[in-house]
C-alpha cells in the first residue's frame, strides 16, 4: 500500500494538484474501502479475541485512519486517500448511508418481540427509567453546552433530543454478546436485560423519528409535531398488522416462486427500501422504516437460518466496517487537546454512565430485583456502541451536531462500550442459578439438540385414503407446536379421480389444521406462551414424481412426510411410485405405513394409549424418540422406549454395554420431561430385534415410531429389521429416516474433491 501511495505523494509534494488515488475517483474509492476493511477487520479480530466487541475495533480503526492519528502523522497521505473533494467523498458517503439502513435492518431482525412478551413487566420498568433518566440528563446538558459546540444554537431543542437519545439507547448487539458469552441468554435476568435493551432501542428510534420531523420544520411547531407523531403511530399500527402479513407473504412467495439465486434477500432489501421511503415521505428518518422492516422480516416464519445468515454475512463483512470506519474518520480526537473540550468530554462520559446506570438500576429495584440483579442490569444497559454511533452520525449529517460534539459522543460511546463487558461479567458472575432456572435452561438446551424443535418447514405428501388423512393429522401435530410453515400436496390419482375436485384436499387440510390446533393448545398450556398458527399451503397434484418433489424441496423443507394408501408391494418392498417420489428429496423422510391394516380406519391417539419407540443409541433413534414425544404430548399419550440390544444375553449391571444403554435411556427420559410426557423404559436383549418389537406391540401399542437409516441405492431400503417390523406388526409404523445417503461413487468423488 505504501508503494502504491508513493508516486502520488511525490507528485503532490512536487506541486501537482491532488486529484485522488491515481487521479481517479474510482481508484480513491476502492483504496478507501480496502483500507477500511483491512484495518477494521484486523482490529475487530484483535478486540474480539480479548473479549471486546468487534465493532469497537472497526470504529477505532476509522479513528486511527482519520485526522486523529494517520492525518496527524502524515496529513498529505491521509488527505490523498480520504479526499474531501465532493466527487470522492460522495461515493463513500453513499455506501455509509446504505450501511446505516442495512445495520438497522439487521438490528430489527435480531429484535425478538416474542421474548419481550414472554419476560413480562420487569423489562418495561427498567426500560422506562433507563430511558427517562439518561434522556433528561442529555437533554439538560444540551441546553448548557457552549454555542461553539452547536452548528446552530437556535436548534438546541433538536440537539437536546439527539443528545438525550444518544445517552439513553443501549446497544442490543453488544449487550447480547456479553450475555450470551456468560451463558445468561436463557436465564431470567439475561432475558430481562435483552428485552429491556430491545424496548429502549425501539423507543430511541421513535424519538429520533420525531426529532427529525422537528428538524425538518426548523422549529417546534405543535401542529406539524402532532401530525408527525400521528403519522408515525399510524405507520407502526399498519406495519404490525397488515404490513406484517404482507411481509410474510412476500418472503414466502419469493422463496417458493423464484429460481434465481438469493431472490429472498433481494425481496428483503426491497421491503426495507419501501418502508424506508414511507417513513421518509411522512417526514421522519429512513432508519425507522429500515428498523421496523427488520423486525417484520425477523418474525417471518419462512425465513430460514440459511437465508438470514447470507444477509447477515454481507452486512457484517462489508457495510459494518465501512460505516463504523467512516464514523471514526469523522471524529478528530486531536480536538481533545483543548482542556475545555477534554473536560466537557469527561463530563459527558460521567453523566452518560451515571444517568444510564442509575436509571436502569432504579427500574430494576422498582421491579423487585435484588441489589445484585439491579447492579447487573445497570451495568448491561451502559453499553452504547453501534446504536449511539448511528444516532450521532445522523445528527452530524443533518447538521444538528458539530464535528466537535460528534467527536465527544463517539469518545463517550467507545469508553462506555469498552467498560461494559468487564463490568457485566463481574456483575453476572455474582448471581448463582436457582433450581427453577436450571430446569428451564436444561429444557432449552435439550431443544438445541432436538430434531423437531429445529425443523423449519414441512412438506406433506398424502392421498385421500384413511392412511393419508392420518398422516396429515400427524403432520399437523408436529408442525402445530411451533406454527411451522407446511405445504400439503394432495395426490389425485387412482381412486381420487372419482372424487369431486376439491373434496380430497379439503379433507387433508382439515386434518392438518385439526392436528395443529391440538398441538398448539398443548404447547401454549404447558409453556404459557402463544403459538402462531400454521402457515399452510395446500394444493392438488395429478401425480408426484422425483422432479416435482425436487422442485418443492428446493424451497427449503426440513422433512418430507408421506402417507399413501399403497406404499408397499405384495413382496414387502416399497413401491416404484414411492421410490420415484422420494428420490427427489435428499433430506430426512417420514413414512407412515400400516395405518389401516387391522381395522381399515384411521388409528386414534388419546390419553392412555402408548407409542413404542425402539432405540439403539444412534442419532436417528433419538430423532424418532423426539418425534414420538411431539405426537404424544397433545393427547397426553404415553411413550414406551425400548432399547433393543444386540449384546449377549445377561449383561451385568455396571458393564460397559449396560452403562451405555442406561445413558441412552436417561437422555430420552430427560427429553420426555421437556415435553411433559409420561415415559416407560425397557431393555430387551435379543438376537432378533424385530421379534422384541413385535412382542411389545402385541401388548397393546397404538403406534410404532422407528428411526432408520437410508441405505445407498436408487430404491428405498432401511435394513432388514425395519422391513421385518413392517411385515410383523398390524399397528401403524412411522419410519423416520435419515438424510439420503449418496451413491458410493459420488461419495468418493466428493471426498477426492
Amino acid at each position: 500500500m505504501m508503494l502504491f501511495l508513493l508516486p502520488n505523494s511525490m507528485s503532490w509534494a512536487a506541486g501537482a494538484e491532488p486529484s485522488g488515488m491515481g487521479g481517479s475517483a474510482e481508484g480513491t474509492f476502492v483504496a478507501e474501502i480496502v483500507l477500511l476493511l483491512l484495518v477494521g477487520r484486523g482490529l475487530g479480530e484483535i478486540f474480539q479475541r480479548y473479549g471486546q466487541p468487534a465493532i469497537m475495533g472497526q470504529l477505532i480503526g476509522g479513528i486511527l485512519l482519520g485526522p486523529s492519528l494517520f492525518g496527524w502523522l502524515w496529513p498529505e497521505a491521509q488527505q490523498l486517500i480520504f479526499s474531501t473533494e465532493p466527487a470522492h467523498r460522495s461515493m463513500l458517503d453513499a455506501v455509509s448511508q446504505l450501511g446505516i439502513l442495512l445495520l438497522l435492518l439487521l438490528t430489527g431482525m435480531e429484535t425478538d418481540l416474542r421474548l419481550v412478551r414472554r419476560v413480562g413487566a420487569a423489562c418495561f420498568s427498567i426500560s422506562i427509567t433507563g430511558v427517562v433518566v439518561p434522556f433528561a440528563c442529555g437533554f439538560a446538558l444540551a441546553q448548557l453546552l457552549p454555542d461553539s459546540l452547536l452548528p446552530d444554537p437556535k436548534q438546541r431543542l433538536v440537539a437536546g433530543l439527539f443528545l438525550g437519545t444518544a445517552l439513553s439507547i443501549s446497544s442490543v448487539k453488544i449487550v447480547a454478546m456479553v450475555v450470551r458469552e456468560m451463558n445468561f441468554m436463557r436465564r431470567n435476568l439475561g432475558q430481562v436485560i435483552i428485552s429491556s435493551a430491545i424496548i429502549e432501542d425501539t423507543v430511541g428510534w421513535l424519538i429520533i423519528a420525531v426529532a427529525f420531523g422537528i428538524a425538518t420544520n426548523g422549529s417546534l411547531q405543535m401542529l406539524p409535531l402532532i401530525a408527525t407523531v400521528a403519522e408515525v403511530a399510524l405507520f407502526m399500527v399498519f406495519s404490525f398488522t397488515i404490513g406484517r402479513r404482507l411481509v410474510f407473504a412476500l418472503i414466502r412467495w419469493s422463496n417458493d416462486s423464484f429460481r434465481s439465486e438469493y431472490a429472498v434477500i433481494t425481496v428483503i432489501l426491497i421491503i426495507m427500501g419501501v418502508m424506508a421511503l414511507i417513513t421518509n415521505l411522512i417526514g421522519v428518518h429512513t432508519v425507522l422504516g429500515a428498523f421496523v422492516a427488520g423486525i417484520l422480516v425477523g418474525e417471518s416464519p419462512i425465513l430460514s437460518d440459511h437465508i438470514e445468515g447470507q444477509l447477515r454475512g454481507v452486512i457484517t463483512a462489508l457495510f459494518m466496517p465501512v460505516f463504523f470506519g467512516m464514523a471514526g474518520l469523522s471524529a478528530d480526537l486531536t480536538v481533545l487537546t483543548d482542556p475545555t473540550l477534554a473536560l466537557l468530554t469527561l463530563a459527558l462520559v460521567a453523566i452518560a454512565s451515571v444517568g444510564k446506570f442509575g436509571g436502569a438500576f432504579l427500574g430494576g429495584r422498582l421491579a423487585g430485583m435484588s441489589l445484585k440483579e439491579a447492579t447487573a442490569v445497570g451495568s448491561a444497559m451502559n453499553a452504547r456502541g453501534s446504536t449511539e454511533v448511528i444516532v450521532a452520525s445522523i445528527g452530524l449529517s443533518m447538521n444538528i451536531l458539530s464535528h466537535n460534539l460528534f467527536t465527544m459522543i463517539v469518545t463517550m460511546a467507545v469508553i462506555t462500550t469498552l467498560a461494559m463487558p468487564p463490568m457485566l461479567r463481574w456483575a453476572l458472575g455474582r448471581l448463582p442459578i436457582n433450581d427453577t432456572e436450571r430446569q428451564r435452561v436444561d429444557r432449552e438446551l435439550l431443544d438445541e439438540r432436538g430434531f423437531v424443535p429445529k425443523l423449519e418447514r414441512l412438506l406433506v405428501l398424502v392421498d385421500d385414503s384413511p392412511n393419508g388423512k392420518f398422516t396429515a393429522y400427524l403432520a399437523g401435530l408436529v408442525g402445530g407446536g411451533s406454527g411451522m410453515p407446511t405445504t400439503l400436496l394432495q395426490l389425485k390419482d387412482g381412486e381420487l379421480s372419482r372424487l369431486p375436485p376439491a373434496k380430497g384436499p379439503d379433507r387433508a387440510v382439515k386434518e392438518v389444521k385439526k392436528g395443529a390446533a391440538k398441538s398448539a393448545k398443548a404447547v401454549s398450556k404447558a409453556e404459557d406462551a402463544p403459538v402462531d398458527k400454521v402457515h399452510l399451503t395446500a394444493r392438488s397434484e395429478l401425480g408426484a414424481t422425483a422432479e416435482t418433489i425436487a422442485e418443492e424441496a428446493r424451497k427449503g423443507f426440513g422433512l418430507l412426510v408421506v402417507g399413501l394408501a399403497t406404499m408397499l408391494t405384495d413382496k414387502g418392498s416399497f413401491t416404484d411410485a414411492l421410490n420415484d417420489m422420494t428420490a427427489g428429496f435428499d433430506g430426512p423422510l417420514c413414512l407412515v405405513l400400516n395405518g389401516t391394516r387391522s381395522t381399515g380406519k384411521m388409528p386414534v391417539l388419546k390419553a392412555g394409549t402408548t407409542i413404542l419407540v425402539p432405540v439403539n443409541g444412534t442419532e436417528v433413534s433419538r430423532r424418532a424418540a423426539d418425534f414420538a414425544l411431539a405426537l404424544a404430548r397433545p393427547h397426553r399419550a404415553r411413550v414406551k422406549v425400548l432399547y433393543v440390544s444386540q449384546t449377549t444375553k445377561g449383561s451385568r449391571p455396571g458393564s460397559v454395554s449396560h452403562r451405555r444403554e442406561e445413558a441412552v435411556l436417561k437422555d430420552i427420559v430427560d427429553l420426555a420431561d421437556r415435553y411433559g410426557v409420561s415415559v416407560e423404559t425397557a431393555i430387551r436383549t435379543s438376537a432378533a430385534p424385530n421379534e422384541a418389537i413385535a412382542r411389545e406391540v402385541a401388548k397393546g401399542i397404538v403406534m410404532v415410531v422407528m428411526g432408520v437409516t437410508q441405505r445407498p441405492g436408487d430404491e428405498l431400503f432401511f435394513g432388514d429389521t425395519a422391513m421385518a417390523v413392517l411385515a410383523g406388526v398390524d399397528c401403524p409404523v412411522v419410519l423416520l429416516a435419515s438424510e439420503r445417503v449418496k451413491h458410493a461413487a459420488n461419495s468418493r468423488e466428493a471426498h477426492a474433491a
